[in-house]
C-alpha cells in the first residue's frame, strides 16, 4: 500500500511542524499571555478584597453610630420623661395648691352659711315655740275654759318640743 509506504516520509515532517506549532503556542499563550491574564485575576481579587474590607469597615463604623444613636435616643427619651414627671409634678402642686385655696374659701363660705343656718333655725325655734305657746293657750281656752299664763304656756312648749 502505496499511503503506508509515504507515511514515512511525512511523519518526521508532522512531527517537526507539530512541535514548532505547539512551541509556539506554548510561548506565546504560556509564556506571554497567561501570565497576564493572571496577573488581571489576582488584580480584581486584590480588589474585590479590599472593597470588601472597606465594607466590612463601613459596616461596622455604621453599627457603630446606631449604637451611639440609640444611647443617645434613649438618653433623650430618659429626659423627656423626667421633664414630664417634674412638669406633671408641678402641675400638681399647682393644681392642689389652687384647690387648697379653694377649698378653704367654700370651708369659710360653708362656716358662714352653716352660722346662719344655726342662728335661722334658732329664730324659727323660737318663733315656733311662741307662736305654739299662744295656739296651747288658746286651745286651752276653747277646750277647757281655762285661762293660762303666757310664761306656763311657754314652758309647757318649751318642755314638750325639747323635751
Amino acid at each position: 500500500m502505496p499511503q503506508i509506504a509515504q507515511l514515512a516520509e511525512t511523519y518526521a515532517s508532522q512531527i517537526f511542524w507539530l512541535l514548532i506549532f505547539f512551541g509556539f503556542v506554548f510561548f506565546v499563550i504560556g509564556r506571554g499571555m497567561v501570565p497576564k491574564v493572571m496577573a488581571t485575576v489576582e488584580s480584581r481579587d486584590k480588589q474585590i478584597s479590599a472593597d470588601l474590607s472597606a465594607a466590612e469597615a463601613a459596616r461596622a463604623a455604621a453599627d457603630d453610630a446606631e449604637q451611639t444613636w440609640q444611647a443617645q435616643a434613649a438618653r433623650q427619651r430618659e429626659e423627656t420623661q423626667a421633664l414630664i414627671a417634674k412638669a406633671k409634678a408641678e402641675g400638681a402642686k399647682t393644681s392642689e395648691a389652687s384647690l387648697a385655696k379653694a377649698n378653704a374659701v367654700i370651708d369659710a363660705r360653708m362656716a358662714d352659711a352653716d352660722a346662719r343656718i344655726a342662728a335661722a333655725r334658732a329664730n324659727a325655734l323660737g318663733e315656733i315655740e311662741a307662736v305654739a305657746s299662744e295656739a296651747a293657750a288658746q286651745i286651752v281656752a276653747r277646750v277647757a275654759g281655762i285661762r293660762v299664763d303666757a310664761a306656763a304656756g311657754a314652758a309647757a312648749v318649751k318642755e314638750a318640743l325639747h323635751g
